[in-house]
């Protein structure tokens, strides 16, 4: 017999879009483990979808943190009554969930719920944009957007690796949130040119496109990388193909997380290595906003406004 659970759900006839309803938790495949959900976060990505595109009835969530209540019948993943962190593609924003064993990962008992839970989408991002860049020590390294929710965590886990780490910043008030990890390297303007002078860079992260993107295909150091992933300025961009190749070797590397998630590793084996690192003290995820996952509907408004910079975490109670 199906089991009933409250979920979010996609409503646009309902003036908050996203609403609690009840659902039917689907049957569990072999290689599942049943999450009781205890914390969720949200992304600026899934959000907008949630709230511009999807179909009524749709199933928004990526992140989760829970209690594994049932193991994975094939014996993979953690045992029963394990707390741990994990990710959907989608419908993870509810009481309970079923997910593959190898989405989740167990977590140390120094990280709290809030912390684990901004670490699926936001921290495997940087993970896999920095892994480009091969070794980092010593290595420049140029994070544009370095205080949101990605580009925070890419800073924290570039410092951690060794690298010299640059932020670049839009606004001089931003600087205190990168300035313990970056020192003096955080770059303070409008356009991400303003850190030409302290390139040529060996990796550089961007999550603006538009403008930023232009500058950065220029700033490379021979054999450089450029991975790119978001275009919160603009999705186009032109850039001056001589000086990019003639920088020699240099690569543009274009990240979609969930083809990561399938072709290269595993979420759980990333989500591990992020949780050890939070439990070490070497990455500090920046929470702005935690609140009960009823408010879904109106923290998802102020995140599409961008009325606060770091994550937020409702909690599922």
């Amino acid at each position: 017999m199906l089991q009933s659970i409250r979920a979010v759900v996609v409503d646009p006839s309902h003036s908050d879009k996203l609403t609690l309803q009840s659902v039917d938790l689907p049957p569990a495949a072999s290689g599942d483990v049943t999450v009781r959900v205890t914390a969720i976060s949200l992304n600026r990505g899934e959000v907008n979808r949630a709230l511009s595109q999807s179909v009524a009835g749709a199933r928004p969530g990526w992140d989760f943190v829970g209690l594994i209540e049932e193991a994975a019948y094939d014996g993979t993943g953690p045992k029963r009554g394990t707390r741990v962190v994990g990710m959907l593609s989608t419908g993870a924003w509810a009481e309970r969930i079923r997910a593959p064993s190898h989405a989740v990962a167990a977590l140390p008992a120094a990280v709290t719920d809030a912390q684990a839970a901004t670490l699926p989408v936001a921290g495997l991002t940087a993970l896999h944009a920095l892994r480009q860049g091969g070794l980092l020590l010593g290595r420049k390294v140029l994070v544009d957007g370095a205080t949101g929710g990605v580009g925070h965590l890419a800073v924290q886990l570039a410092a951690a690796a060794g690298a010299e780490v640059y932020g670049h910043v839009r606004r001089a008030e931003q600087v205190a949130m990168i300035s313990e990890w970056c020192g003096d390297r955080v770059v303070v303007a409008s356009d991400l040119r303003a850190a030409t002078s302290s390139g040529p860079y060996h990796l550089i992260v961007d999550s603006i496109g538009g403008s930023a993107l232009s500058a950065a295909l220029t700033m490379l150091q021979p054999n450089g990388t450029c991975v790119h992933f978001g275009v919160s300025e603009a999705p186009t961009t032109t850039f001056e193909s001589g000086a990019f190749f003639r920088q020699g070797g240099v690569k543009l590397y274009g990240l979609i997380l969930f083809h990561e998630l399938r072709h290269v590793e595993p979420a759980g084996e990333g989500l591990a290595v992020l949780a050890r690192e939070v439990e070490r003290g070497r990455l500090r995820p920046h929470i702005e906003i935690e609140a009960p996952w009823t408010d879904i509907a109106s923290i998802a408004r102020r995140l599409i406004a961008r009325e606060f910079a770091g994550k937020a975490v409702l909690h599922v109670t």
